[in-house]
């Protein structure tokens, strides 16, 4: 199943919900190249709600990796909500949850940029 992406502004926060499978190939490309767009955008605040991922493979967590210290170096911040039991127990396993801020739904993650300003 390919990955689809919604996404919507909410503040100065750019919410971007992919849905299916993060995998090695056109699924992670499309993250790289969307989470590209919404930089050129101007989009630096980037919560990644994760609710309607049902797999993330190690490529697929790299991908997140290397866009965290994308948008970091451009001055932004980019955060996960939503989390999956699994997708939760890849980034617990990886040591990576400890690396990003991680909240239990959108609305909390959305308001906590606003809180580290």
């Amino acid at each position: 199943m390919a990955v689809s992406f919604q996404s919507k502004i909410s503040g100065e926060v750019c919410v971007l919900s992919p849905e299916g499978k993060i995998v090695i190939g056109d699924e992670v490309a499309a993250l790289r190249e969307k989470i590209k767009e919404l930089l050129e955008s101007g989009h630096k605040n980037i919560l990644i709600n994760l609710a309607n991922v049902s797999y993330i493979d190690s490529t697929g967590v790299g991908a997140l990796v290397g866009s965290f210290t994308t948008i970091r170096n451009q001055g932004g911040q980019m955060k996960l909500s939503n989390l999956s039991q699994r997708v939760r127990d890849i980034l617990l396993v990886t040591k990576l949850l400890t690396v990003f801020d991680v909240y239990e739904n959108e609305a909390d993650g959305t308001k906590s940029f606003a809180a580290k300003k």
